[in-house]
């Protein structure tokens, strides 16, 4: 297909889906990133105790999603009020995660903040991308990846602020994450505003409520789209994860987190266009596959680095964060695809439900089993490490990645995957 021009893609408004998109992404991935290690670090929480509230949380997200998605369809006529009250209750979680001192045990308002702020992330996510898949059918030919790229590109830059604001406001404000806590609500405030107008179209969607979920589970390249998403999805929760924790004691390299975190997502952010563009002229999928083979080839290489090696690991991060752009665009965007095609038109948010199902599923494993098992092997954040637990820290950060992305390659080969 023929490549979108960038002045085609610009009348067509979607640069507030770019900003809903970064906002949204500025509470998912980073709260990986910061609140564990902010946790043990100001609250003494250990790891073990950090690995379970998560897997804990998340497991419950994962039952509460389908049902999240059956509630955006059936509240369609109040969909911009459940989405401003879902937002504003997401703030006010940021806010009391990173800015109020428990008023109860650490880990019980550790838990208790993050499953209100979850709860709001997963129904603003669900909504986003139901509603996505109506608007993407008004762009053309190619709808699906052309407002992918702009939704994601929007969501990986949120990402990039995000994961780099603490450390970039320690250096004005005494309090850096009471900072980033106000400065998420104000863009909160702005994304729900923009995208005021989208919202508009949901009460025309028909509801088919969980019959939108028999006909997803009942499409067998829906099925196998799913299960791609949960095996490529759970490396990037596996490096969420461990990312503070590698940098800090695998390359002896505190203070250069918050530089390769910005390296990293921005090289996804501004591959993400080229992405898209790419799967336009030579098909989603034939992209996809590439990108991911390259994910594993820049990975097995971070598994041999060592203390000092910052040269090499921030070429990992570019070449990674590059192969993550092509993830983030192009696999929901296939998914979409798919949706459009059944026979249950309207039940998007039901299957998204199911799409934020699987990606919990993989982050809820990831933080159940490897804080364990790095705290099981004597590993101390911020401390002197044994050479065991450095070892136990590489193979898990760099190599089991790979183990579960050529997993996720070889259930995508056998998949028949749409192209817009």
């Amino acid at each position: 297909m023929a490549a979108v021009s960038p002045s085609v893609m610009r009348g067509t408004g979607l640069w507030h889906w770019a900003v809903f998109g970064g906002m949204l992404s500025a509470a998912g991935l980073p709260i990986y990133l910061h609140a564990p290690k902010f946790y043990v670090d100001q609250y003494g929480v250990n790891l073990a105790a950090l690995g379970g509230a998560l897997a804990a949380l998340r497991l419950i997200d994962v039952v509460q999603d389908p049902v999240l998605g059956w509630l955006a369809g059936v509240t369609r006529r109040y969909t911009g009020v459940m989405v401003a009250g879902a937002a504003g209750v997401m703030a006010l979680s940021m806010f009391g995660l990173f800015a109020v001192t428990p008023p109860i045990a650490p880990i019980w308002w550790f838990a208790l903040t993050l499953t209100t702020l979850f709860t709001a992330f997963s129904y603003l996510t669900i909504v986003f991308y139901a509603i996505g898949v109506s608007r993407a059918q008004t762009l053309g030919t190619g709808g699906h990846l052309r407002l992918a790229g702009w939704r994601e590109t929007g969501g990986l830059i949120g990402v990039c602020f995000a994961a780099v604001a603490p450390t970039a406001l320690s250096q004005a404000l005494p309090d850096p994450f009471t900072g980033f806590a106000l400065g998420f609500a104000v863009v909160a405030a702005l994304a729900v505003v923009l995208m005021r107008r989208e919202w508009a179209d949901a009460p025309n969607l028909p509801v088919h409520g969980f019959a939108a979920l028999a006909s997803t589970l009942r499409d067998a390249p829906a099925r196998q789209l799913l299960l791609v998403a949960l095996f490529n999805g759970a490396p990037v929760a596996v490096t969420s994860t461990l990312f503070l924790y590698f940098v800090e004691s695998r390359l002896a390299a505190p203070g250069y987190e918050g530089a390769f975190l910005l390296l990293f997502f921005l090289s996804a952010a501004l591959s993400s266009f080229a992405w898209s563009t790419l799967a336009q002229r030579h098909g989603a999928k034939r992209v996809l596959m590439a990108a991911m083979a390259l994910s594993i080839a820049t990975f097995i290489f971070a598994a041999t680095l060592g203390a000092g090696d910052l040269v090499a690991f921030g070429v990992i991060c570019v070449a990674s964060g590059a192969a993550l752009g092509a993830d983030m665009t192009l696999l929901p965007a296939i998914f979409a695809c798919r949706l459009a095609s059944l026979e249950t038109p309207g039940g998007e948010a039901v299957a998204f439900g199911l799409w934020s199902f699987v990606s919990k599923l993989s982050l809820a494993i990831a933080a159940g089993t490897l804080l364990p098992i790095l705290d099981a092997y004597g590993f101390r954040s911020g401390q002197s490490n044994p050479d065991a637990a450095l070892q136990t820290l590489s193979v898990l950060y760099a190599l089991v990645p790979c183990g579960l992305k050529l997993v996720a390659m070889a259930v995508l080969a056998v998949t028949p995957a749409p192209e817009s």
